[in-house]
């Protein structure tokens, strides 16, 4: 076991925040916020003084300065490649932000970097992580359904993402690889690994560079199937977001999400609800608190298991996977075929 776990975050915008207060409120577990970067200088010098740590604009330069155990990198996609081999070269324990890299063959890279060097690499994966979803795994690992053969999880939304997030409107590839990404990694965890999918996407909101919607069917190894929806053009009232829903069938009954993160499970005609929301954190605050706890438990999880040298839920390798089914989506979509997803086996 580790003793105390020194870590530096490189990324302080938007998102970024919840990994900040997360290690700001897991010092109690270990960990210590040692230093902040963002190339924004007047975001990372905002972040050092909030958290009372070093700011740097330049990420060789901190981690050279400071000597973190760990770095959490919480960037724009594309940095995500030579941020994480800079910080592995220096022989740092990595964490990225999803998605993963821009293309699969950088995810792979990073990996095989990390490999080489035996170095901890993890993937923020969070939604995993969410109260909801953990309420969800476990009643199915309890077999309150039996093994799930079918299942639909959405995420569909008209909620403002591009307020906070404007270069949405400019990124090629959008709904698949910022939430389709999530909810492809729960059908994995809930589901089962995939042997291949078809997709359909649409471009539904006008002047919109990337894809606003798809629609995707898995067909898992193990015989089971499950349709996979995202958008952020929906009209709800109430919007649900930012839930995940979902409904998935067993031989011995159906596990229902709702709105409202409640969860029905129906059995031998009785039905159970159970209320499943998120706790409300000190920080956190409506309707963001799922995601924000759902970060909060990424990286407590993740502190655990770097301290006792074990890989991580969400680990690298274990991330190819879900990298490959964003991958395969678009390539399904622009094909109309269905793809098998690449399987990444390690040197």
């Amino acid at each position: 076991m580790r003793g105390r776990v020194r870590v530096a975050v490189i990324g302080c915008g938007f998102y970024a925040e919840n990994h900040l207060q997360s290690w700001h409120h897991l010092r109690p577990e270990g960990a210590d916020l040692a230093a902040v970067c963002d190339v924004d200088a007047h975001k990372a010098k905002s972040a050092g003084a909030r958290y009372g740590v070093p700011y740097y604009t330049d990420a060789d330069a901190m981690l050279r300065a400071e000597k973190p155990d760990l770095v959490d990198i919480v960037t724009r996609h594309e940095t995500h490649r030579p941020l994480a081999e800079l910080a592995i070269s220096h022989g740092i324990a990595v964490i990225v932000q999803k998605p993963f890299a821009s293309t699969l063959t950088d995810c792979m890279a990073i990996v095989a970097a990390a490999h080489k060097a035996e170095v901890w690499l993890a993937v923020h994966e969070n939604f995993r992580f969410q109260a909801p979803m953990r309420a969800v795994r476990k009643a199915i690992a309890a077999g309150m359904i039996g093994q799930p053969s079918w299942a639909r999880i959405l995420f569909r939304t008209g909620f403002d993402v591009y307020a906070a997030q404007p270069y949405f409107l400019h990124e090629p590839n959008l709904v698949i690889a910022d939430v389709g990404i999530h909810v492809m990694d729960l059908a994995r965890a809930i589901m089962g690994e995939v042997a291949r999918l078809s997709c359909e996407t649409q471009h539904r909101r006008p002047g919109l560079l990337g894809e606003d919607t798809a629609t995707m069917l898995l067909r898992h190894e193990n015989g089971a199937v499950s349709v996979v929806e995202c958008t952020y053009q929906a009209q709800r009232d109430p919007d649900p977001f930012p839930q995940t829903l979902m409904e998935i069938e067993g031989p011995d009954g159906t596990l229902i999400v709702h709105p409202g993160y409640r969860m029905s499970v129906i059995r031998q005609g009785t039905t159970t609800v159970q209320d499943i929301s998120s706790p409300l954190l000190p920080w956190t605050a409506e309707p963001w608190h799922a995601s924000q706890e759902g970060a909060f438990a990424a990286c407590a999880h993740f502190l655990d298991c770097f301290g006792r040298g074990v890989a991580a839920e969400t680990s690298g390798e274990d991330n190819l996977r879900t990298f490959a089914l964003v991958d395969a989506a678009y390539r399904a979509a622009a094909s109309h075929n269905a793809e098998v997803p690449f399987a990444w086996r390690p040197a």
